[in-house]
């Protein structure tokens, strides 16, 4: 059977289930306690610092465990695997370490193992593939069994955003004695699931870890075991969905979620995400003497779109509207910035007023969700603005943009879960090559907030920096994305704005 007749049969057999679906027995994972999930991704590797896939940080999160964890409601660093942590001074972070944890191998957990790990890691020599994570860190040092200092090369107060969750933390004797390629193949962590087996690229089995310590902010995991398989095919995923070969999937196509949402057996959740778009417009002329040179037009270009609408009819579910470069929950972003209302009058008036009375011609960028682009281009050619689709590649636009050949671009930020805005705003306001604003006042301001700890000041200068690219229009922040859960409607599962799901805080009802 070739490919092309093989997804029509799985399409049939997707439309023969939809008629069948409500006569299912109950699905055999809540009868075993058993979570049976997929996703498309293969990994090559179950190092988290040898792999940059969301489904790494998804292992990560259940294998291994941080000194730091991020409360996925209140947003509040929690010790996890540190008792207490503290600021000693900008540039140097100390913490007391739990005792009596043992990784599943059966290695003490001590002070030595996160000194190994963060020395390990943050040296260039050893290549781990996201450097942003590591980069900050000069080295840790031992102060006693249980007592660890972090030195930062330079004041850095997004620590505790990477210390939960970007950094875990590994058995010192074990990892030295395998190395990465070894401990990818058979990890070991101290997290509440224990690897059990692995079929390379095919099939990952996590049991509970029975001697979880007890304290920790993850909780205790109720579901025995965890069983992830790799499906490419999305339509194969969904029809084992619906047949109750597997209980949970996500990232599902909006197209897909639609019918899914009709089968009684199953629960939909449309969740929002850390992931915004924005239209970047070239203030400063890098790509030419453009009419986005002048504030008058970006500011038309800002009420031609209905971003509400757009959030509403084509992204869908919990899908918001933003009005400042950055994620809402993200310290530092605020919303008290100018907001740019959808006011097609308004945008043919300030076009009039910068000399475009009857409108102008221009490329108009993107990369991803080209249905959402296209209806930003229908908004702008009914103010006159006529705006040509190029969609291309990430790494060809990446490229045209360094190039100085972009003036107006739509492009999303997912920050990586880092909750700071740091991460967002703080990497595109740098005078980097995605820099189309280059305004010297915003970078400063931007640096402030980046070498303080003192939050009431990052607050205060980074609201100051938002303000001003609100009011330049350097951006127009659109809307927030979102992920496409799909389960069995018996599991008590929540989704997160980071969209890493938390199997240890899920359980059959």
């Amino acid at each position: 059977m070739t490919g092309k007749l093989f997804k029509v049969f799985i399409c049939i057999c997707i439309s023969l289930t939809f008629l069948t679906v409500a006569t299912l027995p109950s699905f055999a994972g809540k009868k075993d306690n058993t979570l049976n999930f997929a996703w498309t991704k293969e990994l090559e590797s179950l190092d988290r610092y040898y792999n940059t896939a969301r489904e790494g940080m998804i292992v990560s999160r259940h294998v291994y465990d941080d000194l730091i964890y991020r409360d996925p409601v209140t947003w509040e660093y929690k010790p996890l695997l540190a008792k207490s942590f503290k600021w000693v001074d900008t540039t140097t972070i100390e913490f007391e370490l739990r005792q009596g944890i043992t990784f599943h191998n059966g290695e003490k957990f001590d002070a030595d193992d996160v000194v190994y790990t963060l020395n390990y890691v943050s040296n260039p020599d050893n290549k781990v593939l996201v450097v942003r994570n590591v980069s900050w860190i000069k080295n840790a040092e031992k102060l006693g069994p249980y007592a660890v200092r972090i030195n930062l090369k330079e004041p850095f107060p997004a620590a505790f955003e990477y210390l939960a969750g970007n950094l875990p933390i590994y058995p010192n004797e074990y990892y030295a004695k395998v190395g990465p390629e070894g401990f990818g193949l058979k990890p070991v962590g101290t997290g509440p699931y224990k690897v059990a087996e692995i079929e390379q690229g095919k099939r990952i089995v996590f049991v509970k870890n029975e001697n979880y310590f007890k304290d920790s902010p993850k909780g205790q995991p109720a579901i025995d075991k965890l069983i992830q398989r790799t499906i490419p095919e999305i339509t194969t995923m969904v029809a084992e969905l619906m047949t109750g070969g597997l209980d949970w999937i996500y990232l599902v196509p909006k197209d897909q979620a639609e019918k899914l949402e009709k089968v009684p057996t199953l629960k939909v959740v449309r969740a929002e995400t850390m992931r915004i778009g924005f239209l970047q417009m070239d203030a400063t002329g890098r790509s030419g003497d453009t009419p986005m040179k002048k504030l008058e037009v970006r500011q038309a270009v800002a009420h031609a779109i209905d971003r509400e609408a757009i959030a509403k009819n084509l992204v869908g579910g919990q899908s918001r509207v933003v009005h400042a470069a950055c994620y809402p929950s993200q310290f530092g972003c605020t919303d008290e910035v100018i907001k740019y209302d959808y006011n097609p009058a308004k945008a043919k008036e300030l076009l009039a007023k910068a000399g475009y009375p009857d409108g102008f011609e221009i490329d108009f960028y993107g990369y991803r969700d080209r249905p959402y682009g296209e209806a930003m281009v229908g908004y702008l050619r009914e103010v006159g603005i006529k705006a040509n689709m190029k969609w291309l590649k990430y790494s060809a636009l990446r490229d045209k943009t360094q190039a100085d050949q972009v003036a107006l671009v739509m492009n999303t930020w997912g920050s990586y879960g880092v909750n700071d805005i740091s991460n967002i705003t703080g990497q595109h306001f740098r005078f980097e090559y995605n820099d189309l604003a280059r305004d010297q006042q915003v970078t400063d301001w931007l640096n402030a907030g980046d070498n303080s700890i003192d939050t009431a000041y990052r607050k205060e200068v980074y609201t100051k920096a938002l303000q001003r690219i609100a009011e330049q229009a350097y951006w127009l922040p659109l809307f927030t994305w979102v992920a496409n859960y799909a389960y069995d409607k018996n599991l008590d599962f929540t989704p997160y704005p980071d969209a890493v799901p938390r199997f240890f805080l899920t359980k059959w009802q």
